[in-house]
């Protein structure tokens, strides 16, 4: 019976083992084409610099796929030159009436073109072989299930070079590329694979060969795999006064309007196009929700406090209503919102304003334009805003948000993690199940992306405690408690009723669309559309790493179980054999255990492990990174601050290190603005006899008003503040030399200054001394030549990137440096790894080529 379970055991361990090393993987070689000018068209070539040569039969085979929604499909899948004299080609031609692959040979067509069924060439990949049979003087064309033969002659020594898309090779250049995907191409000589580029990479110009190490040579190449976990900024706009979004997920067109026009903006296409509203202007208050109805193609502008709402006819271009004038104000802000075919209403729920959140559920039949509060008894959907909502058919999923049980913003509000369905036809809610609260608490963007087939979601998670912040999308499911990131993370200024996101997904290019609003203090609002391919990955990890590891983790886990299975037999039936032996030994106290513990074979090093620990943390405030305090025997006692003692403590610190010190007027403005007078003084008494309770654990820092400004005195011989420290070295402007730089990046290598807390009025902080730390890594650098030490040089660059990614001189220094080493393709990296961040960051192209940088 033992030997069944572990055999079973072993299945159950090995099955789900090789299930993971066979899942397809989204990878792949883009191929930017019309859309793009002839430069940053994308090719590949797989012998640069070299060709291919063959003395048997060889066949090139490859799969391919088209990216939707272009406006042009004409060009080069791939051009093989034999001995840089005669061309074969297989392009793409869509100004043919039918079978728009063919195979051109010289100046020649082929006779034979083909094409593949349905909508197959979009939505699949497609493998594609050209075998070269010499002995047989022809080439085989096979796609599919399907093929055809062209008679062709060939040279005894034939090499070819082998290109796909466009290309500048000789008298064979051609920018003429249709917009695909390649992926999988295989060489083959004799029926022996010989070459292969998977073309899984995520980054770089190289398409690495796996079999003989002949890397292929992409240019501006489109990773597959990067755009399944990266999110790409597709779109910035800048519109006045409040800004609201609605998703036509029929078209792919996301709406954007403002009091006076509407932004469209075509995600397959990556065109916008706009519509002045003239006499039909809209008020728009800062409550007010866009919803798209794809049914009936209306969009609607919904007016929550004022339960009206205004449609927006797409064919017509024109409003039923305006001018709808402002009722009093509850707010429902953050509320979310869904449009039901089975009624044909409008369903808004939950939102916050006014120091309330809410859990009211407004309905709006749109055939009647009647608006009424629903009556929901016993509900288990608790006063919430921030939360994610998602379609079905029957009903509508609502996950986590933020609130509080009484709806009051003063009694105890907390983040809600729970999945609740609300049914259309019942008007009831449903809880399904509650997700574990994490270490960080996060709430959603407004919707979420519901896959009722395989009982899964997306949604968009961030931090609310946090300005710059992040938005993750989670993959999570509608039965389980559990979910898991997926995509890269996108950047989100959130500053509450100010802030907005949200996701859609659009079919049509198979892309997950976020979109982020922010209204900044000049009313003008920040748009940012971002996208993101469907499936969205965990990591990018490159496929045959993916696939090494998992067959490592098959075959440790299947010598595991074998050797549980062999220890079992023999312990089992020969050991029981045999007698055991026991040892003579003098006396009883000669005994020596087979292995003694640690703890008593090496004190020594226990000990001096323990006191290095202590000498290096002890007595130390530490304010890069991470906010740190160690006691004079270096105990941590950083978490005994609660967020508001912790933020008193940070003010009045720095504030004593670089003002003397804060006076308590500023100390409520800062902390106390939305207190009474005496009400932020007992607030700062009570918080002030906490702070100095902890600070007594350190000794040599404590809490003063001796001066009339509050104080934290410091003794620093005996505490160490990294802060203090980073101030004497950029102080002292012209004593710095090599051994001050190495310093500050013993000090700044922690981290950004505070990188773990976020308060509005230490933003200044913050911004003074990033650009504090660059200058004066950018004035060293500038009193040392290149070939003096060019190793230090792409150091300080390196210490640069760290606080500022796109600083065009850090750049500039590093390539020069590398350059001088003889380290080109390094060099070439940094600058090309400078441009993507650059164009990420700001929407353009860096300006300057290699050359000039290395000129410059």
């Amino acid at each position: 019976m033992k030997f069944k379970f572990l055999f079973f055991l072993l299945i159950f361990i090995l099955i789900p083992g090789f299930s993971r090393f066979c899942q397809a993987q989204s990878y792949g070689l883009g191929f930017d084409s019309f859309e793009v000018i002839q430069d940053k068209r994308t090719g590949l070539d797989l012998s640069p610099g070299n060709t291919f040569c063959f003395d048997k039969n060889f066949e090139l085979s490859f799969e391919l796929s088209f990216l939707a929604n272009k406006k042009i499909y004409f060009g080069y899948v791939v051009r093989l030159i034999e001995n840089d004299r005669q061309n074969i080609d297989l392009i793409y031609d869509n100004s043919a009436n039918n079978q728009h692959f063919k195979l051109v040979i010289g100046d020649k067509f082929a006779p034979f073109s083909f094409d593949f069924p349905g909508n197959d060439l979009f939505k699949k990949w497609n493998r594609i072989t050209l075998k070269f049979n010499k002995d047989k003087k022809n080439i085989q064309v096979s796609y599919g299930d399907k093929s055809f033969i062209q008679p062709m002659n060939f040279t005894d020594n034939g090499c070819f070079k082998i290109l796909f898309g466009a290309n500048q090779y000789k008298d064979f250049k051609s920018t003429d590329v249709p917009p695909m995907k390649i992926r999988n191409i295989a060489i083959l000589e004799n029926a022996i694979l010989k070459f292969r580029w998977a073309l899984d990479e995520t980054d770089g110009s190289k398409a690495v060969e796996e079999i003989e190490r002949k890397d292929g040579l992409a240019v501006n190449p489109v990773w597959i795999k990067k755009l399944h976990y990266e999110w790409q900024l597709v779109q910035t706009l800048s519109m006045q006064d409040f800004v609201k979004v609605g998703f036509d997920q029929n078209k792919g067109i996301l709406h954007f309007i403002s009091k006076d026009s509407l932004v469209n903006y075509n995600i397959a296409g990556n065109s916008s196009g706009s519509v002045k509203f003239n006499d039909q202007k809209q008020t728009l208050y800062i409550d007010n929700q866009i919803l798209f109805d794809k049914t009936n193609n209306k969009l609607f502008n919904i007016y929550i406090d004022e339960q009206q709402v205004s449609t927006f006819d797409i064919k017509n271009r024109s409003w039923d209503k305006t001018g709808i004038a402002s009722a009093p104000k509850r707010n429902f802000l953050h509320a979310n919102k869904f449009y039901s075919a089975l009624d044909s209403s409008i369903y808004i729920l939950g939102g916050y304003g006014h120091l309330a959140y809410k859990n009211d559920v407004q309905r709006y039949h749109v055939p009647s334009a009647k608006w009424e509060n629903i009556k929901v008894r016993e509900s288990v959907f608790t006063p919430r805003y921030l939360a994610a909502l998602g379609t079905t058919k029957d009903g509508a999923y609502i996950l986590g948000g933020y609130g509080s049980s009484t709806g009051q913003q003063m009694l105890n509000p907390r983040n809600w993690y729970d999945l609740l369905f609300f049914d259309i036809k019942t008007h009831r809610f449903k809880k399904i199940y509650e997700l574990k609260t994490p270490e960080e608490d996060f709430v959603f963007g407004n919707s979420m992306i519901i896959n009722e087939k395989d009982s899964t979601y997306y949604a968009l998670i961030f931090p609310k405690h946090k300005f710059n912040s992040e938005l993750q999308l989670i993959k999570g499911s509608l039965t389980r408690p559990d979910f898991k990131n997926v995509g890269s993370k996108i950047p989100y200024q959130f500053v509450d009723i100010q802030s907005y996101a949200d996701l859609f997904f659009d079919p049509s290019s198979g892309r997950f669309v976020s979109v982020t609003l922010y209204q900044g203090d000049n009313n003008q609002t920040k748009i940012a559309v971002y996208s993101l391919y469907a499936p969205p990955l965990e990591s990018i990890k490159p496929v045959a790493a993916v696939e090494a590891d998992n067959y490592k983790t098959v075959w440790i886990a299947a010598g595991f179980i074998m050797l549980s299975l062999l220890a079992f037999g023999y312990f089992r039936y020969a050991k029981k054999d045999l007698k055991p032996e026991i040892p003579v030994l003098a006396n009883e106290s000669e005994v020596i255990p087979e292995t003694m513990p640690v703890t008593e074979i090496l004190p020594d090093l226990k000990e001096n492990f323990a006191e290095s620990k202590v000498a290096s943390l002890q007595s130390s405030v530490l304010l890069f990174g991470n906010l740190q305090l160690f006691d004079e025997e270096g105990n941590e006692i950083t978490k005994q601050f609660s967020p508001l003692v912790k933020e008193l403590f940070l003010v009045i610190l720095l504030y004593s290190i670089r003002w003397e010190g804060i006076s308590s007027e500023k100390l409520k403005e800062l902390l106390w603005f939305d207190k009474p007078s005496e009400s932020a003084r007992n607030n700062r008494s009570v918080n002030i006899a906490k702070l100095k309770g902890i600070l007594d654990k350190m000794k040599y820092c404590q809490v003063s008003k001796e001066t009339g400004y509050w104080k934290i005195k410091i003794d620093y011989d005996k505490i160490h503040v990294d802060y203090t420290h980073y101030l004497a070295i950029i102080g002292n402007k012209r004593a710095l030399n090599k051994e001050n730089i190495t310093e500050l990046a013993e000090i700044t290598k922690r981290g950004n200054f505070l990188s773990n807390v976020e308060y509005e009025w230490l933003d200044s902080f913050k911004s003074e001394i990033s650009n504090e730390i660059v200058d004066t890594y950018l004035r060293f650098a500038a009193t040392v030549k290149i070939s003096d030490d060019p190793e230090f040089l792409i150091k300080l660059a390196n210490y640069i990137f760290y606080f500022d990614p796109v600083n065009e001189e850090a750049m500039i220094i590093k390539c020069k440096a590398l350059a001088h080493l003889g380290k080109h393709s390094l060099a070439k990296t940094t600058y090309e790894n400078f441009a993507r961040e650059y164009n990420r960051i700001y929407g353009e192209d860096f300006q300057k080529d290699m050359p000039e940088v290395l000129h410059s």
